[in-house]
């Protein structure tokens, strides 16, 4: 039994889905529009989690009872750290490592900060633009 895609409500339904493409749409314009925005938050992200990593595993690669035991691993540390997801898994010990950390918390708030508020701006700027024909 073939169902009818013609119905007296279809219409409306027609209707909000093409309203969700075109907010849809509209995002991925705007993410092609911040390509190199987002490929500078992805190169700092990227620089930040190496360099931090490391810094982190000189520091406490001696410590007793430290998990630091390779670079890969504080560099794992490092992505969870400015993800600020913080699973817990793994923390420094030493009070320069602490610092260190607290350094590396700062610094990816401010890393993620600076190319959102123009990505932001984009689509602020473009949402204006596809609001304007329909007034």
């Amino acid at each position: 039994a073939a169902v009818s895609t013609q119905s007296a409500g279809s219409s409306g339904i027609n209707a909000e889905y093409g309203r969700h493409s075109k907010q849809l749409i509209l995002i991925l314009q705007v993410l092609k529009q911040s390509c190199r925005e987002l490929l500078l938050l992805v190169v700092m992200w990227a620089m930040g989690v190496v360099t931090f990593g490391s810094i982190m595993y000189y520091i406490e690669e001696d410590q007793p009872g430290s998990e630091f035991n390779s670079i890969l691993k504080a560099c794992w540390w490092a992505v969870v750290t400015m993800s600020t997801v913080g699973y817990g898994d793994l923390y420094p010990t030493s009070v320069p490592g602490k610092l260190v950390g607290s350094v590396v918390v700062f610094l990816s708030m401010v890393f993620m900060a600076l190319p959102m508020t123009i990505i932001v701006s984009k689509f602020s700027r473009a949402y204006e633009e596809m609001k304007e024909p329909n007034q």
